[in-house]
């Protein structure tokens, strides 16, 4: 019997992986630019079984999280342009800054989307390096009749 390696926890948040088994993919498509398909989950882990969406309106959260992640962009971004190119307020490169930064942010939007999902879905799924073993936890608060009304 072969005992697979176990994945990190950031390797799997970064993969948009399961948080509990952290081998099954929590979105539909792999392609965060297919933007059909962008938010598109999938109800349980294919692997573990996992539920995705531990109650209703339960991703309501991850903006607080994507704006967390914006926020750092933004200050890494200002500082490796201040370090590389010297940011000045006395020609425009504040200003060639802020619109780089701002279409970059657009354009790094469905990942950003998706890491907010993923991080967020870890933080209250642990992981469980048994799962074969162990029963997946149903929470009590699913409402069945409020599925997907988001």
């Amino acid at each position: 019997m072969s005992q697979q390696k176990k994945r990190s926890y950031l390797g799997a948040v970064l993969q948009n992986k399961c948080p509990r088994c952290r081998e099954g993919n929590i979105f539909i498509s792999k392609n965060a630019y297919n933007l059909k398909n962008t938010y598109s989950m999938h109800k349980t882990c294919s692997t573990c079984g996992q539920p995705t969406e531990i109650e209703v309106g339960f991703y309501y959260g991850t903006g607080y999280v994507s704006y967390a992640l914006s926020i750092a962009f933004l200050i890494a971004s200002f500082i490796a342009s201040y370090v590389l190119f010297g940011l000045s307020v006395h020609d425009n490169s504040i200003l060639w800054w802020l619109i780089i930064s701002c279409i970059l942010l657009f354009l790094l939007q469905p990942l950003n989307i998706r890491l907010s999902r993923s991080l967020w879905l870890s933080w209250f799924v642990k992981y469980d390096a048994n799962w074969k073993e162990n029963a997946v936890e149903h929470h009590e608060r699913v409402n069945k009749a409020g599925e997907g009304n988001f």
